[in-house]
């Protein structure tokens, strides 16, 4: 029998006022459901908000450095469930367990990094430009913070969100992925044996259209912080801008590797492999584009082709699989349709191509690995997002054209080359248009204390990760305090009149 979950709203484990439940099922294996959840409405997200309200005024006075202390508290309780967690994790979104293992290890990690900003929230100080006058700047937290979280990385991203926006003095209201609500769930569940006061994290599960419209909409929920698509984040950018709501999007990639003459070959074909096909491709910042030069090709291709062949596919609970499923019915059906596009382009399907369906597959979505040659960069698969274990192989003459190809695309979160001559390597770090830009190593693999996110239309310029994040759920103040017992006029006052 699955588990019943609910919601948790000001302290309390709740039903949704609608009476209904969603499910949440096991991708490598459809019959088995992960468990049963609240199908919330705006009431619900209303009664979220009033408890995030009521707890704020207290929750902001703590000092930083002992709000830290919870959250260090709720980090260490992480560590301890590392491994149940990680193995909820694959049943839920079918990654496999090395790195469900490293979805948690990274909330971890933010997590402490997150008690250590406790005593490093620095602001900045200015002289003055009058005498007996200090100039003094603090970050204050926003308010209500609304986190809004994809399925992908169902405990690092809510822990990017979570940690700081509650390091930084906010309460929040939380809405996981209707894909993964088991994990965010026992996730805040964690929150809640640390100590962390009622109605300071709430979560309610539900859809989009629902629970998501309902945080865009309440006018007490000062900043929105969201990871998905492009198209959602569009509409999330029109919806909070009405309320002139503090917003940070991170959102799609297609992401390049370019593979360069005097690259390791060997080292190449292994980031490629682990860039385009870890995650089964399931990561805003995948390999989707493969940029080789032309002088390199064949003997890239070949290695690639015949390391992808052998790559094991099968649920992650397995030890020895390295591709699990795809997330749902729906993302398979998008992947199929990108398969075709790409046929009907002209590119040529070299390998996989198709959902694997006989034995243990029957009963999942599971998709082979899959890479095109013959990719021309206007192609929709060499432009569009696709999801999934796909990956568009395109061939350049010169390190100029492979730099047209990888920033001809409106995306630029991640991107990659591999090289061992230096100018190439500084060359790319100037010209790739991307928030991150890695040499000799594959797309994915962000490091926790570093800003993550990416340029045009990848994001709104935030950066979450680091101590960039903590702009997002901080709002500068500026004081002045005047010593001189007397009325000083900046801008008019000079030091021409003070002498």
């Amino acid at each position: 029998m699955s588990k019943e979950y609910k919601n948790y709203i000001g302290g309390k484990w709740v039903e949704s006022k609608s009476g209904k439940r969603f499910e949440s099922r096991n991708p490598a294996n459809w019959e088995e459901v992960i468990g049963t959840f609240p199908k919330s409405t705006k009431e619900d997200v209303a009664d979220a908000v009033e408890a995030a309200k009521k707890a704020f005024p207290r929750w902001k006075k703590i000092p930083a450095p002992k709000r830290g202390e919870i959250l260090r508290r709720a980090t260490e309780i992480l560590v301890e469930r590392k491994e149940e967690l990680a193995r909820l994790m694959t049943r839920e979104m079918g990654k496999v367990l090395k790195e469900t293992r490293g979805d948690v290890q990274e909330g971890i990690d933010t997590g402490f990094y997150a008690f250590g900003e406790g005593r490093r929230l620095f602001s900045q100080n200015a002289p003055s430009e009058l005498p007996d006058k200090l100039a003094l700047t603090f970050r204050l937290p926003v308010g209500i913070a609304g986190l809004i979280t994809p399925w992908n990385f169902p405990i690092a991203i809510p822990a990017w969100k979570i940690f700081p926006a509650l390091l930084a003095g906010n309460t929040v209201v939380f809405k996981p992925a209707t894909d993964t609500p088991a994990c965010a769930v026992e996730f805040v569940k964690i929150f809640e044996e640390a100590g962390l006061p009622p109605g300071v994290l709430n979560i309610v599960t539900g859809t989009g259209a629902e629970v998501g419209e309902a945080i865009l909409n309440h006018p007490d929920i000062g900043v929105v912080a969201f990871t998905g698509s492009i198209e959602i984040g569009s509409r999330i950018a029109e919806v909070a801008g009405k309320h002139l709501k503090k917003v940070s999007l991170e959102l799609g990639g297609k992401n390049p590797q370019i593979v360069m003459p005097s690259a390791d070959v060997d080292l190449a074909v292994d980031g490629a492999l682990w860039g385009a096909f870890g995650t089964t491709g399931q990561r805003c910042t995948a390999t989707s584009r493969l940029i080789i030069h032309e002088d390199i090709y064949d003997e890239f291709m070949h290695r690639f082709i015949e390391r992808a062949k052998g790559l094991k596919i099968g649920n992650g609970l397995d030890e020895s699989v390295e591709v699990g499923p795809v997330i749902n019915e729906a993302q398979l059906r998008k992947i199929e349709m990108y398969v075709r596009i790409g046929q009907e382009e002209g590119a040529h399907l070299t390998l996989g191509g198709h959902r694997l369906t006989d034995g243990e597959y029957a009963k999942g979505w599971f998709f082979e690995p899959t890479i095109f040659e013959g990719v021309k960069p206007d192609m929709r698969i060499a432009q569009e997002e696709i999801f999934g274990p796909v990956v568009s192989v395109i061939k350049v003459k010169s390190l100029d054209e492979a730099f047209e190809v990888a920033n001809g695309v409106k995306y630029g979160l991640s991107s990659s080359i591999y090289t061992r001559d230096l100018r190439e390597a500084m060359r790319a770090i100037n010209e790739l248009e991307a928030g991150i830009t890695y040499v000799n190593a594959p797309t994915i693999g962000a490091e926790c204390h570093l800003p993550f996110g990416g340029v045009k239309s990848t994001g709104n310029g935030h950066r979450e990760g680091g101590w960039t994040v903590y702009e997002i759920f901080t709002e500068w103040k500026t004081v002045y305090i005047d010593f001189s017992g007397k009325l000083q006029k900046a801008q008019i006052d000079t030091w021409e009149d003070m002498e």
